[in-house]
């Protein structure tokens, strides 16, 4: 009998774990462009290294992805954890997605057809115009492989997912100093909502993903999502 009991509560504790990736604690939550640093009195961006009471768009699904816990999100928001501007993930497109590949795989495929978008990420000519900061960074070139939004309608995750959205080639080079292809994500929840940190809406909120795929479709410059797998 007590084994049982043990194995019962074993198993109710792994779908708490589980539950913890829906980030519905910080639903509501005010919106704020770039809120997290490196912490107070550190290098260039002295915000804390972690808050709840507001996100950007990958703020919060950094912190849903951490479970709350900062030393977790040090490992997502750093490469190998090291807590310095100069090695924050500051592009999904790269950083992000490479230093992280632990933690997240690309299963766009595996939803519907997919469709290359190419990036190249000048992370020394952003340093340069945005910061006027010198480095010795490397253009990095990956190839992202997307959903395009006419393919990406009715689809539904069987757990949840984090989806990026993927803009085309823009002006982007010209005001920032590089390309740019991932401009927003979020949470895709079984239930077909849209869990994420709405600039427009300047908070954390639900929306249903099919209807803002449809809405999408409707801008020119917004390519399609890419579907991430949260690996347990």
């Amino acid at each position: 009998m007590w084994r049982i009991l043990l194995v019962v509560l074993v198993i109710g504790c792994s779908q708490q774990t589980f539950h913890n990736y829906t980030g519905s604690e910080y639903v509501d939550a005010r919106y704020a462009r770039d809120p997290l640093g490196e912490g107070a009195g550190i290098g260039i961006d002295t915000d804390p290294l972690i808050r709840f009471d507001a996100f950007d768009c990958t703020t919060f699904v950094e912190t849903v992805l951490a479970g709350g816990n900062q030393e977790k999100l040090k490992r997502i928001r750093y490469k190998n954890g090291k807590v310095d501007f100069m090695n924050r993930n500051h592009f999904i497109d790269t950083d992000w997605l490479e230093n992280n590949s632990d933690l997240v795989k690309n299963v766009s495929a595996q939803y519907a057809k997919t469709a290359i978008r190419r990036v190249t990420i000048d992370k020394k000519n952003w340093f340069k115009k945005k910061y006027g900061i010198d480095t010795n960074f490397q253009k990095q070139t990956v190839n992202l492989e997307y959903i395009s939004y006419k393919d990406a309608q009715n689809i539904r995750a069987i757990e949840p997912m984090v989806v990026l959205f993927v803009n085309a080639p823009g002006r982007a080079p010209e005001k920032i100093g590089t390309d740019l292809a991932v401009r927003h994500m979020g949470l895709l929840l079984p239930d077909g909502r849209l869990r994420h940190a709405s600039i427009k809406q300047k908070r954390v909120v639900d929306v249903d993903f099919n209807k803002y795929v449809n809405q999408m479709m409707e801008n020119q410059n917004k390519l399609g999502i890419i579907l991430l797998e949260i690996k347990k």
